[in-house]
């Protein structure tokens, strides 16, 4: 027994110092990554819209308040985040889609996401299709310093998302916004004048014939036809100065009468032989090469393409028509067959909009994809900074413009949000980024379209794509009904020999 108590110590002994040779914490560090819980969260984005990182040095952002640039990826970063804030892993499966319509195929097809970005008029969708899981109420907490989203959202975005509604529910009670914008014309100055590109006639203007681009969707094209056909009513006096005019803004462009839709058909199938092409993505690299001289884009995508334009030392311009602007936002949603009732998927998930939301990962996302996002910065100035940063004139520059976007940033009426721009930014990626007062006065969303709606704007839009009566010869007409008048003929005498 002595022998064996011995031979115990000695083996305890022995493995205390075999223990104290290993490095430090090893053995702490293995048993609390077994003891670790794991998430694994599936987010589905839309293409090149989150920081990759990767970038060089002289990409850095040097504002006074100190350096930002992205090494790593958003997400890379945000698994990082999340285990060293919660003490949980996380592991983000990434993908991505190409459109609001592509993303709602590969939900009804079976494809599963918790975390996913539409536009408004699919989160309406979603929304009215009762897919959506609400966000939590901790999600709100204003005192929760992880909480970068609530504390840091636009007054005026969060304003909207409080006050849209579909069917009786807020935006806000189930959307964290990422991204907004709004649509306008990007145009060559030397080719097209402002007052031309200010109207969404220009699209089937003759005097661009085969000279501009047009949006390679539904949503979008109809909502551009919708304004040139009524462009009379929507910038006359009465209309303009009606107390409802907001209200009836949107209720004019989501017009979706047979009658309207019938004229927006007819209106589309001129554009098409009038427009260089439809297009999804290819209309930036086009207007950059000076394939076309005006371009139907969102304002995320008009600031890329004007910068790449400054950098060949080739100016574009950015014109928002004078009849109304779609003005559009992305956010975040959880969907229910993802989610389900996992409350650590959903804090995943919720953490994740909130990493995003955080003012040094705003303006990452801002500077990578050109898009403006959501974000204000709440107490913290760096977003406005960054803007101050982006466009404020240099110190000796001679015409420069006072530019106000405190409506952005701030409740009340401040002088803190003007940035003192070179003149030129008033019609170019300033005005892109932060649109004037006077152009979100004239935006209106796009609202969600009920079953029957979809069907028929949808039947329209195949029309105009895949097959234009308008575009038939005469000569056709005339070949088609010979052989309409030798096949009856045909048919005529083969009874007449039966018999």
């Amino acid at each position: 027994m002595k022998k064996r108590r011995c031979k115990i110590l000695a083996v305890f002994l022995s493995s205390i110092i075999m223990c104290s040779a290993l490095p430090a914490g090893t053995a702490a560090e293995n048993e609390t990554q077994a003891d670790v819980p794991e998430v694994t969260l599936r987010v589905c984005n839309w293409e090149e819209y989150i920081d990759l990182g990767d970038w060089d040095e002289d990409e850095t952002i040097d504002l006074e308040s100190g350096d930002i640039i992205g090494v790593n990826s958003m997400v890379e970063d945000f698994e990082e985040w999340y285990y060293e804030t919660y003490g949980i892993k996380v592991n983000v499966e990434y993908s991505t889609f190409g459109t609001n319509e592509d993303l709602y195929n590969m939900l009804t097809l079976g494809d599963v996401y918790d975390l996913v970005c539409p536009s408004e008029y699919m989160i309406m969708k979603l929304m009215a299709q009762d897919r959506l899981v609400p966000l939590s109420e901790a999600f709100f907490d204003t005192a929760d310093e992880n909480n970068y989203y609530i504390n840091g959202v636009s007054p005026y975005i969060r304003s909207v998302f409080e006050e849209s509604e579909i069917e009786g529910e807020a935006w806000a009670k189930y959307a964290a916004g990422y991204m907004w914008g709004i649509t306008g014309i990007v145009y060559n100055p030397e080719l097209v004048t402002e007052e031309d590109a200010s109207s969404w006639k220009i699209l089937n203007d003759p005097a661009y014939y085969r000279q501009i681009t047009i949006k390679d969707n539904v949503r979008d094209s109809y909502f551009a036809a919708v304004g040139a056909l009524k462009s009379d009513l929507l910038t006359s006096e009465e209309f303009l100065q009606s107390p409802d005019y907001s209200k009836n803004l949107e209720a004019e462009m989501n017009d979706t009468s047979i009658e309207t839709i019938a004229l927006v058909q007819n209106y589309l199938q001129d554009v098409k032989k009038n427009a260089y092409s439809f297009e999804t993505d290819s209309g930036k690299a086009d207007m950059v090469t000076g394939k076309v001289a005006a371009n139907y884009q969102w304002s995320g995508d008009a600031v890329y393409t004007m910068d790449q334009a400054d950098e060949d030392d080739f100016t574009l311009a950015f014109a928002v028509p004078q009849e109304s602007t779609n003005i559009y936002f992305d956010g975040w949603v959880m969907l229910k067959n993802g989610i389900g009732g996992d409350t650590a998927k959903q804090h995943a998930a919720e953490a994740f909009i909130n990493f995003n939301s955080r003012p040094d990962n705003v303006i990452r996302n801002m500077y990578y994809i050109g898009y403006t996002s959501v974000i204000s910065g709440g107490e913290d100035g760096r977003i406005f900074e960054y803007a101050d940063w982006c466009y404020g004139a240099e110190e000796d520059e001679e015409e420069t413009t006072d530019y106000d976007i405190a409506y952005f940033f701030t409740e009340e009426d401040c002088e803190d949000y003007i940035i003192t721009a070179p003149a030129e930014q008033a019609n170019r990626q300033l005005s892109a980024q932060y649109p004037t007062r006077e152009a979100i006065a004239r935006s209106s969303i796009m609202v969600y379209f009920n079953d029957e709606q979809n069907e028929a704007i949808n039947q329209m839009w195949i029309s105009v794509r895949c097959f234009n009566i308008h575009d038939v010869p005469v000569w056709a007409w005339i070949l088609t009904a010979c052989m309409v008048v030798v096949l009856a003929v045909f048919m005529v005498q083969n009874a007449k020999r039966r018999r």
